[in-house]
């Protein structure tokens, strides 16, 4: 009894719950009762102003919230006090601020160009990368770039980015024929070419960027859920000494696939501002 009782003490801080999304609530019989669903990811609003306003406020946008003020506290923390010497804080933006640059910045664009743009990359790592990292924190469980809000206004940023660059490099003609006439191509292909260009430069790079992050993020949510929900069913509601063994086996499940999401939740971050990195230095060099 003191097992079970401490199991879901466990599972109830570290598994996203099934419903509403709103914390740990009465587990019913039956595992219906423990599996995720998409009204995780809608939680309704618990503070609006006035009724019918769009200014509310669910769980899902404090967390968001939460995860914002959380990087920008742990950034400044780190570099308020720079010295020559640095401390442990310093020591790990310092490293992490060189990973930004040489492997993700300067991969994508030219030096110069990547320390013109590495606060902007380092801002869409670090904020992607925190709030990817919600969805495994105790007390929050959900990541805040799991709807398509999040994801969508970083790539149009990514967007903007790349075409301003582009215009500023070659002027708003000449970049917009480079991007959608490719040089050497025979006219008559023109027709197929440029649409295709179109698609593949200004509409597929934003709406790629946002699912890709979006995607990932939704399935590891669901994937923590129902190993964490069938380890509270297995425990908790089961009665079989069998159906507790399996309990065992889904909640260890649970811990190894928590610790993948945070190479998951780390890997999408990069892979995000490494493409942004490398659309504006294909803006700048043009084709």
């Amino acid at each position: 009894m003191i097992a079970n009782g401490v199991l879901s003490v466990v599972i109830a801080a570290l598994g996203p719950k099934a419903g509403d999304g709103s914390g740990p609530g009465t587990p019913e019989p039956g595992m219906e009762q423990h599996l995720p669903s998409m009204e995780e990811l809608y939680p309704p609003p618990f503070w609006r102003i006035g009724d019918g306003s769009v200014f509310e406020l669910n769980r899902l946008g404090l967390v968001r919230i939460i995860a914002t003020v959380m990087v920008v506290l742990l950034v400044y923390l780190g570099a308020r006090r720079m010295r020559l010497v640095p401390g442990r804080g310093q020591s790990t933006l310092e490293l992490l601020m060189g990973f930004i640059h040489k492997q993700i910045a300067e991969a994508g664009m030219s030096p110069a160009l990547a320390r013109k743009y590495l606060p902007f990359i380092a801002t869409l790592f670090f904020g992607i990368l925190g709030m990817n990292l919600t969805g495994i924190i105790p007390g929050l469980n959900i990541a805040s770039t799991a709807l398509v809000t999040v994801p969508l206004i970083l790539a149009l940023s990514a967007w903007v980015a790349f075409v301003v660059r582009g215009i500023k490099a070659h002027g708003v003609g000449h970049y917009f024929a480079d991007a959608l006439f490719p040089k050497g191509a025979p006219k008559f292909m023109l027709v197929l070419l440029t649409p295709i260009e179109f698609l593949s430069t200004f509409i597929l790079r934003p709406a790629t960027l946002t699912i890709r992050l979006m995607a990932n993020m939704i399935a590891g949510h669901f994937l923590l859920a129902a190993f964490f929900g069938m380890t509270a069913y297995y425990f908790l509601d089961a009665g079989s000494a069998i159906m507790k063994g399996a309990g065992v086996v889904t909640f260890i499940a649970a811990i190894i696939f928590t610790l993948f999401e945070v190479f998951v939740a780390a890997l999408q971050a990069f892979i995000f501002s490494l493409l942004t990195s490398v659309y504006i230095g294909l803006a700048a060099e043009g084709h």
